[in-house]
């Protein structure tokens, strides 16, 4: 494993990613979690799957952040020890 800390990513997390969509759209909606991350372009409405360490690397920079209780109602319940 690598000792670059995992980057936290919320439900509604709007992103900015190094480069544009082909649209012209510069922003995008994280809409999944999980391995793979949900991306929905604001400008066009495309929808992407990114594996997590790939769109970790391309994330310039966070717009707006999401809603902690949002991705916590939706996080699976964590297994008895």
């Amino acid at each position: 494993m690598s000792g670059t800390p995992v980057v936290e990513l919320l439900l509604g997390d709007v992103v900015r990613l190094r480069r544009r969509h082909p649209c012209g759209g510069e922003t995008w909606l994280v809409d999944r979690l999980g391995a793979d991350i949900g991306l929905r372009c604001e400008t066009c409405g495309r929808h992407v799957m990114v594996e997590r360490p790939a769109l970790e690397r391309r994330i310039a920079g966070f717009v707006r952040r999401g809603d902690p209780a949002i991705s916590a109602a939706v996080a699976p319940a964590p297994k008895p020890a």
